[in-house]
């Protein structure tokens, strides 16, 4: 009792009101009859307090086993207070946040309202409805005060710690301090003496039973981010039905010996979910990596010096560029985990730019780390098409449902008894973390850049995704590929990245030194070092090379110059860029105008020794019309010794999922390192190429493109040449006599040999840059340069600094121009929407000004694709996926999981513009409404009779051909 008096000495005003705290923790000493979660079905009532314990209980687990050394270390310095007294501090603010509940909320289920309290129930004169996070928040503010946290300010730390609460559904809300969170117009508004004197007890028993008795001094922002994402967490898995219903079914306990129970059942429950940190066991290089005997010069040199570097500074931000095939992936895993050894991060979240890329690094990245040998090591994959990989279970795709009150998440509807998981691998995600929004905190992860730069927009549970991110290595590949509009989000991203203390590694083949300088520097701004002192930072890696720059103290740490040189040696090589000016079909010459070479023309004349004599090659095309008019014209053009079928390949996004997938899995297998490599193959495909097919061919023939997608595709060329040695006989004798690859590149021109681009390609990329690409090829069509030495000159010549290139001639001096106003305009439309960084945050709220929800979010600019799934009508007006009517869709009951999955894997993408006209017969089923993938489906009806017909939506005109993909055609 002594130390009961002392402690209760010690808060101040507060004191007289908690003296009963024990007696409160024991059974009948509170009332336990408000209800914070309720099941209609059982008419399962359980208690407020119990469910504000669990969560708080949670919180600690989660504080021990799923935060890493870094992560606490940054909250108990935002907190100004020890770790051990973090950890009690977070523990209370999580189990706090339903405090709000105690309102008039408890009158929206009229079973449990029923069952209230009368003294409760009869004291509710003037309240009003509020929604519960925001009552959480004003109710909290008061009594924050009365415990001694200042709170007159909006960065004060009791007005921060209200907030956090506030956020736990997902946005920051303002508290007006002296509007509507004044204490006597919250009374007003929240019940009568009664239920202020309840609030007031259930927040002295949470903090006397989590020993939260610290007055933190401060509460820095990335500190809140971070606490308001573990509440988030320990909430969820505190409201999944199989860990509460049970408890509310179980006999009565006290509060005191629920909370010791709930800090019994959060170990089991956080195994459940997949969230523990686990370390990978040491592995070798030769093992992790499959198919590298050793390390080469680059990742050698990485690892010596790197390991050295982050020993004596820390973590930090690393710039790796190399040439496509160079061994950069492999740098990078090594990178990140010479990172993650020291303790303050775990884990992997690899970012890349589209789906097919984040696809194939999610096969790399599985092999990874079960090479390792874990017991159990998840790894989950990110981005709106991941349901067509193999580690979703069919789990992932239920509908929403439940009887469960208050589930703002609906992904927590639990499957039945016939969802079936996949394959016992221990890298296969469990269902926690397949959740819409809580995969990205799966240890290792990989996903596209949209879901890493949503966590710097307002969006709803952006605090879960920074803390998701902040807690390992984040390795952003292809940064060349991103616009204007999301580098500049980017760089807000790696801001928060180095305030947050993750570390960074950074990956391009083809990135300007001006953008990998401004990318440093915003990482190191966001951890401490003003823009003016690394203003004149050189923060660019040679080429091939690597740069590290020490968040701690902004020092630079470069390659050894002898590596470098050592490595381009290595993978020295001549290669050719050839330019062929030709006609496009969108073009007609004038009648008087001398003939000449026609598009399909030169393809077939640089594919005719591939059909002759054999070898693997691939056509890239601008458009999927191209690529389609392509595979017609080489279909028809040449005799196929061995049948079109396995000879001619025709791949482009425009396919239904299930299609597409299965062709890039077999041009992967039959053309890559160590795939069984066909006699003869053509490919014809798209910018898929550029990012998603890890390939080798003999043969390229490319549409114009910027000159960094040349390059790209460029690597595609021998790829493997160095691995398989020379003399080699993957190649055929024709192949084997060249003296090096060669690029042949498609410039359409009008009939003066000027560059003219058709109409469809003027929306794939800023005009100046293919217009620049071939300026500078042409002053020596067959440019044969050297790799990798001449590739950041020829980068920097078009990518970089373009200003002297434009000035050659008017035409591009105004695309030049062009350019860069729309780079501005870009810029600036990002900026509009990005989160402040978390020095220019005075108020949590500042972080959600903009209501925006994660679908609605831009990452990019443009319309966002719509879904189309091809069906076929039969006679009895029943519809199926495939023309021969095997694939019969129910249309009168909710699809079973693996129903899901297969309608789902029928679609394709299309833009939104061309189905914006559709009519009732066109729109999804009215059951499959409520389900968040089904839902926006566009069906394109065919008639089973005549499955070729096209369809009409609007002026567009759509028909799916079983090779050539959708075809579309379009009108005025």
């Amino acid at each position: 009792m002594l130390q009961l008096a002392l402690w209760v000495g010690e808060l101040g005003p507060v004191a007289e009101l908690l003296v009963g705290v024990v007696e409160d923790a024991r059974i009948d000493g509170i009332d336990l009859t408000p209800w914070g979660k309720y099941d209609r079905v059982l008419r399962a009532v359980y208690p407020l307090l119990f469910h504000m314990l669990d969560v708080a209980a949670i919180a600690g687990e989660v504080w021990d086993r799923f935060l890493t050394g870094g992560q606490r270390r940054l909250i108990a310095a935002g907190l100004g207070v020890p770790q051990s007294e973090a950890r009690s501090l977070v523990m209370f603010y999580a189990g706090l946040h339903d405090l709000g509940k105690l309102s008039q909320f408890q009158e929206h289920e009229a079973y449990p309202w029923a069952r209230m309290s009368e003294a409760l129930r009869a004291d509710t004169d003037g309240w009003h409805r509020i929604p519960h996070e925001r009552a959480s928040m004003h109710s909290v503010l008061q009594l924050l005060r009365e415990a001694g946290y200042a709170a007159d300010t909006s960065d004060s730390p009791g007005v921060r710690v209200a907030q956090i609460l506030g956020g736990h559904h997902g946005r920051f809300l303002q508290v007006d301090i002296d509007g509507a969170a004044k204490t006597s117009r919250v009374n007003l508004a929240l019940g009568g003496e009664r239920w202020q004197d309840l609030r007031r007890r259930y927040f002295a028993l949470v903090r006397h039973l989590t020993g939260a008795t610290t007055v933190p001094p401060q509460v820095s922002v990335p500190a809140a981010v971070l606490m308001t994402g573990v509440g988030v967490i320990a909430d969820r898995l505190a409201s999944q039905r199989h860990y509460w219903l049970p408890k509310a079914q179980a006999p009565a306990f006290s509060a005191g010996e629920h909370y010791a129970q709930a800090l019994k059942d959060a170990p089991a429950l956080l195994d459940q979910s997949g969230l523990p940190r686990v370390v990978l066991p040491p592995a070798s290089f030769t093992r992790v990596h499959r198919g590298l005997a050793a390390p080469n010069d680059l990742q050698a040199s990485l690892i010596r010096q790197l390991t050295l570097a982050v020993g004596e500074k820390g973590p930090g931000i690393a710039v790796i560029t190399d040439a496509t095939g160079g061994g950069k992936t492999a740098a990078a895993l090594e990178a990140a985990r010479i990172f993650n050894t020291s303790g303050d991060t775990a884990g992997i979240a690899w970012l890349l730019p589209t789906t097919a890329t984040a696809d194939a690094a999610y096969d790399l990245l599985e092999q990874y780390v079960a090479a390792h040998r874990p017991g159990r090591a998840p790894v989950s994959l990110v981005h709106s098409y991941s349901w067509l990989n193999t580690a979703y279970t069919d789990h992932r795709l239920t509908f929403c449902g439940g009887s469960t009150t208050d589930e703002f998440w609906p992904e927590d509807h639990q499957a039945g008894p016939d969802t079936q998981r996949p394959e016992d691998r221990v890298t296969v995600p469990d269902g926690w973390l397949r959740g819409w929004d809580r995969a990205l905190l799966a240890q290792f992860t990989v996903a596209t850049h949209d879901q890493a730069l949503m966590a710097a927009l307002p969006v709803r549970f952006s605090a879960l995704r920074m803390l998701a991110l902040s807690g390992r290595t984040i390795i952003i590949d292809e940064v060349h590929s991103m616009t204007p509009f999301m580098q500049q989000m980017l760089t807000r991203l790696l801001h928060w990245l180095g305030a947050l203390g993750s570390p960074v590694v950074i990956l391009s083949a083809t990135l300007p030194t001006r953008s990998s300088g401004e990318l440093v520097r915003s990482y190191l701004a966001g951890a401490g070092h003003a823009r003016r002192s690394t203003a004149d930072l050189h923060c660019a890696p040679a080429y091939p090379g690597w740069v590290f720059a020490a968040a701690a103290d902004a020092s630079v740490t470069r390659m050894d110059p002898a590596a470098g040189a050592a490595h381009a040696a290595r993978h020295r090589r001549t290669a050719t860029l050839r330019l062929h000016p030709v006609r496009h079909p969108s073009h007609t010459d004038p009648d008087d105008a001398p003939e000449r070479e026609s598009r399909v023309e030169r393809i077939s004349a640089e594919i005719t020794p591939v059909v002759e004599d054999g070898g693997c090659a691939a056509v890239v095309c601008a458009t999927v019309a191209d690529a389609q008019d392509t595979y017609r014209h080489l279909l028809n053009a040449f005799t196929w010794p061995d049948g079109p079928d396995s000879e001619l390949v025709l791949l482009h996004a425009r396919l239904p999922g299930h299609q597409r997938e299965a062709l890039t899995r077999m041009i992967r297998e039959r053309l890559g390192r160590t795939g069984t490599r066909p006699t003869r193959l053509v490919v014809v495909t798209t910018s898929l190429l550029d990012m998603s097919l890890d390939i080798d061919v003999d043969v390229m023939v490319s549409d114009l493109a910027s000159l960094d997608r040349l390059l790209q595709r460029l690597g595609r060329l021998w790829r493997f040449e160095h691995l398989w040695g020379k003399g080699n006989d993957r190649r055929p004798a024709w192949v084997r006599r060249l003296k090096h690859p060669r690029l042949s590149i498609l410039e359409p021109t009008d009939h003066q040999g000027r560059t003219l681009l058709p109409p469809a390609w003027r929306a794939l990329e800023p005009m100046i840059f293919p217009h620049a690409t071939a300026a500078h090829l042409a002053r020596q069509p067959q440019h044969t340069f050297t790799l990798p030495d001449d590739v950041q000159d020829l980068i920097e010549a078009v990518h970089g600094d373009a200003t002297e290139l434009a000035r050659t001639t008017p035409v591009l001096e105004r695309l030049h121009t062009a350019y860069q106003d729309r780079r501005s305009n870009e810029e600036h439309l990002s900026t509009l929407h990005l989160v402040p960084s978390p020095r220019h945050t005075h108020s949590l709220s500042d972080l959600h000004r903009q209501h925006l929800h994660a679908r609605e979010a831009a990452t990019r600019l443009g319309v966002m694709p719509r879904r189309l799934l091809p069906v076929y009508r039969t006679p009895a007006g029943t519809l199926t996926l495939d023309p021969a009517g095997t694939g019969l869709l129910q249309l009168d009951r909710e699809p079973t999981p693996g129903q899901i999955r297969e309608i789902l894997q029928h679609t394709l993408p299309v833009p939104a513009a061309w189905v914006a006209d559709h009519r009732g017969e066109h729109r999804s089923p009215a059951v499959w409404n409520n389900h968040a993938l089904l839902a926006d489906v566009v069906l394109l009806q065919h008639d089973i009779t005549s499955p070729g017909a096209a369809v009409r939506f609007g002026r567009h005109t759509l028909r799916l051909d079983p090779v050539l993909g959708l075809v579309a055609q379009h009108g005025e």
